[in-house]
């Protein structure tokens, strides 16, 4: 047997499949087995060359150490995006599908040195004031809201009637949205992540967020946005906006995959059903084999130099594979040793998500709820007939329709602040909401 006897096969469908070409992490293929791809990957030793749409170029690193080292190192490898020589180049557009979660923007997450730690800091404290009863009361609140919607149909798509809105309508609420403007944000966020006139949608929820800026400038509440405008970081309007689209962005589309990944996990997998209050565990589980988003984190190298062998220019375009590393060689002894959270889905380092607390706390309160009110939900079609939403960044499923017994829900009217004498000014509408768009309908239900 020679070595070409045993080199590895790329997956079928794979445009790189007998050539030297570039991995794609684009279309269908990838989508439908991505794990195929990252063992394949792995070929190319700790980092690979890959393609994250048609002309796009960049290194995916998918081994643990390799990921570690890139994520704690700030020095040689950094995160604003004004780096990326391939867009300064001309050879990315700023019309590129991938551009929207690459291209700079004056946020924490494209932040470096003292930049980086004094908006990332603002946004750290901001999110640890979020109480925690709070989170519940709300997280339920809006759960039964979305489910009286379709509860009596006996049938849902799990994904797109409840995954998708219920963190947008949690981070309004958090963040003290009134009726007209919480429209608009939900607007710009689904558009932004569902592509469906994007630019159109990106104006729209930058317009509403700089009038919550103004808003909570004039009439600050208890709510993140206007703990963020309070901190001693002293932001000005520009950075709060900045900031908040980034929490919302960044926060409400790998929440909405967690949901429905942590779902799927649960209705196609029997042993969860059949032991029971497994919910922390399938969530976990999601975590480490299917997370939400399964390649980010972009750095660039400040200059020439190496990383696990591989030689990278300054300036190229580095992404670590959460979902390689997690379920690569190095983490695999690790997980069976009963290390449960040594992955890297909520990343690392100083860039590390700053809400995972709040996420895991949404997910699991969110999903329970659904299951005490709907407990004989199930797939309502073959597993192996669902689709992934093609793309590199995002593991997310295009629908998750589920069936069960029809059901009437009860209306709850309780404010959703748990503290005693809170009041709920942050729910109330600033004026009635002429377009009746998703969040005013949430407000209009509270009050009936």
């Amino acid at each position: 047997m020679n070595a070409h006897d045993t080199a590895p096969v790329p997956p079928p469908g794979c445009p790189a499949h007998g050539s030297n070409a570039r991995v794609p992490l684009h279309g269908p293929e990838f989508a439908a087995d991505p794990q195929a791809y990252y063992e394949y990957l792995r070929h190319y030793g700790a980092a690979a060359p890959v393609e994250l749409a048609p002309g796009v170029e960049a290194t995916l690193v998918t081994d643990y150490a390799a990921a570690l080292q890139l994520l704690q190192d700030s020095g040689t490898f950094r995160k604003d995006a004004r780096r990326w020589r391939a867009f300064n180049e001309g050879k990315v557009g700023p019309d590129s599908p991938v551009a929207p979660l690459l291209a700079y923007r004056p946020n924490c997450m494209f932040a470096d040195g003292a930049d980086h730690l004094r908006l990332r800091q603002a946004v750290t404290d901001s999110m640890a004031r979020v109480d925690t009863r709070r989170l519940s009361r709300s997280t339920e609140q809006i759960s039964g809201y979305l489910i009286s919607q379709f509860a009596a149909r006996g049938s849902a798509d799990l994904l797109g009637d409840y995954a998708k809105q219920l963190p947008l309508f949690v981070f309004n609420e958090l963040f003290g949205c009134p009726a007209d403007i919480g429209d608009r944000v939900l607007f710009g966020i689904s558009g932004m992540f569902d592509g469906v006139n994007a630019d159109k949608a990106v104006e729209v929820l930058f317009q509403a967020v700089g009038e919550l800026v103004a808003l909570k400038r004039s009439k600050p509440g208890d709510d993140v946005t206007s703990w963020l405008m309070r901190h001693e970081a002293a932001l000005s309007d520009e950075e709060m906006v900045h900031q908040l689209a980034l929490l919302l962005g960044a926060g409400a589309e790998p929440l909405r995959n967690l949901i429905g990944n942590t779902l799927h996990r649960l209705l196609t997998h029997e042993r969860y059903a059949r032991e029971g209050g497994l919910i922390d565990e399938a969530l976990d589980d999601t975590l480490w084999e299917n997370p939400p988003m399964s390649n980010y984190a972009p750095h660039y190298p400040a200059a020439d130099t190496e990383l696990a062998g591989q030689h990278l220019q300054a300036g190229d375009l580095v992404l670590v594979s959460f979902a390689a590393a997690n379920t690569g060689p190095a983490l695999r002894a690790s997980r069976q040793a009963g290390s449960n959270r040594a992955h890297l889905a909520w990343s690392a380092g100083p860039h590390a998500c700053p809400s995972k607390e709040p996420a895991r706390h949404i997910t699991v309160t969110a999903i329970e709820h659904l299951l005490n009110e709907l407990p004989d939900v199930e797939l309502a079609v073959p597993e192996d007939s669902l689709t992934w939403r093609p793309g590199p960044f995002n593991r997310a499923l295009a629908t998750l329709p589920a069936r069960f017994t029809p059901a009437r829900t009860g209306r709850r009217t309780e404010p959703l602040s748990p503290v005693p004498g809170e009041e709920p000014e942050t729910l109330a509408p600033a004026r009635p909401a002429e377009r009746g768009g998703m969040w005013s309908q949430f407000l209009n239900w509270l009050t009936r």
